[in-house]
């Protein structure tokens, strides 16, 4: 008897009748023959409101008592999944990350796992019951309630795959699965029925929502296969393996896209050893993340440093660098908040020559102008106007015939 761990998001919960249609699903899934663990995330927009309410009362509320409080929306949905599936005559068992053990560090809201304990779950799936487990959480060593942070639910239901050397972990969520690019944008994106870990967890850091980025390295890792698959529509999903998937594999898997992005350049930089630090080094000491970094050598001899990170973050960075100009020195700092990153994923970049130049054409017969390039092995990212963005996803998902056959649903 194959074991599956299967993961259903807040959309796939959102309420009783969700609920229900999930139960008839596993119910499904038993009668092929699958032991089955259940993972849960909170119905939709509960963890929102939970945080919410906290918020009420303090406007920075303890990260421990944040913890308690957000960890009951788990609670909620796991508790009538089983109910459900007790009505409908199969034995099943909710547990919280505490009972099961799911043993984290102390950062509370973005916890890691350490070590799970398989015990209590392997004697429930020994008596024939389906385990019903809550995501996004887990038990510190003192005893604390921890959770993992948003989409942690992902990570959660990986783990558990891991430790019980799970046949295939199922992620369902309200999309079909993995596609090129996303469908909303691109109405040719096709879904891939297969994509490797490596060009998985290039999507997710590169902007693609579909997983949460420590949930695929985990499953990298520990070598579990993973597939995304719709909640609300039957089919095959996107299996996401070590393997590639032919000696032929695309170039490109898919085009990838952050909005959410701004440029900082500090210009007049002395050209000596150690000024990039004097640039970087106090913003990521401040916990921001530096994304793309870039130099360019000015006519007198100085270099203008350019990096991109979140534009949540793009005016504390600001202030940083004003108060850094005097000590690296520098002239100026200038901020760009109407920017964007697009990126093209694949393995088989490896083994196709071209890829770059034909990016660039692409993008420069439609009038895109490229500020910023940086490349690995498996990835080619650009930063580029805002007001381009769309236009540049679709060209690129035409210039690499990405698009959906026409007899492809």
């Amino acid at each position: 008897m194959s074991l599956i761990v299967q993961k259903f998001g807040g959309t796939s919960v959102a309420s009783v009748g969700h609920i229900e249609a999930v139960a008839d699903k596993i119910c499904r899934f038993r009668d092929q023959g699958h032991d089955i663990v259940a993972v849960l995330s909170a119905m939709a927009g509960e963890t929102n409101r939970l945080a919410a309410l906290a918020h009420e009362i303090m406007d920075q509320p303890t990260p421990r008592e944040l913890d308690a409080l957000l960890a009951t929306g788990e609670q909620v949905s796991i508790a009538l999944l089983a109910m459900a599936l007790e009505r409908r005559g199969r034995g099943a068992r909710s547990f919280t990350g505490g009972q099961i053990r799911i043993l984290t560090d102390d950062s509370h809201t973005r916890a890691r796992i350490r070590e799970v304990d398989s015990t209590r779950i392997l004697a429930q799936l020994e008596q024939g019951n389906v385990v019903v487990a809550a995501g996004f959480q887990g038990v510190t060593e003192s005893g604390c309630v921890s959770t993992l942070g948003r989409g942690g639910s992902d990570t959660t239901a990986v783990a558990l795959a891991a430790a019980l050397e799970a046949d295939e972990c199922q992620i369902y969520t309200d999309v079909r699965g993995v596609y090129t690019t996303d469908p909303r944008m691109v109405d040719g994106a096709r879904l891939l029925r297969q994509i490797t870990f490596e060009e998985m967890l290039e999507l997710s850091s590169l902007g693609a929502k579909v997983l949460q980025i420590r949930a695929v390295e985990f499953a990298g890792k520990y070598k579990v296969p993973l597939r995304v698959l719709s909640t609300f529509e039957e089919g095959p999903g996107t299996l996401i393996t070590l393997e590639e998937q032919t000696m032929e594999t695309p170039a490109i898997a898919g085009v990838a896209f952050e909005r959410d992005e701004a440029k900082l350049t500090v210009k007049g930089v002395p050209d000596v050893p150690g000024a990039a630090y004097k640039v970087v080094g106090p913003v990521s000491e401040q916990g921001i993340e530096v994304d793309v970094i870039v130099q360019n050598a000015a006519a007198d001899g100085s270099n203008d440093i350019s990096f991109t990170v979140k534009r949540e973050d793009a005016e504390r960075t600001l202030g940083i660098l004003e108060q850094a100009v005097p000590s690296i020195p520098a002239q100026t700092v200038e901020l760009d908040t109407h920017i964007a990153k697009v990126s093209l994923v694949g393995v088989g970049m490896r083994s196709h020559a071209g890829i770059a130049s034909l990016m660039f054409k692409a993008l420069g017969e439609e009038g895109i102008n490229i500020q910023i390039i940086t490349t690995s092995e498996i990835k080619i990212s650009v930063v580029i106007e805002e007001k381009y963005l769309e236009l540049a996803v679709r060209a690129l998902h035409s210039a690499f015939a990405l698009e959906k056959p026409e007899n492809d649903g």
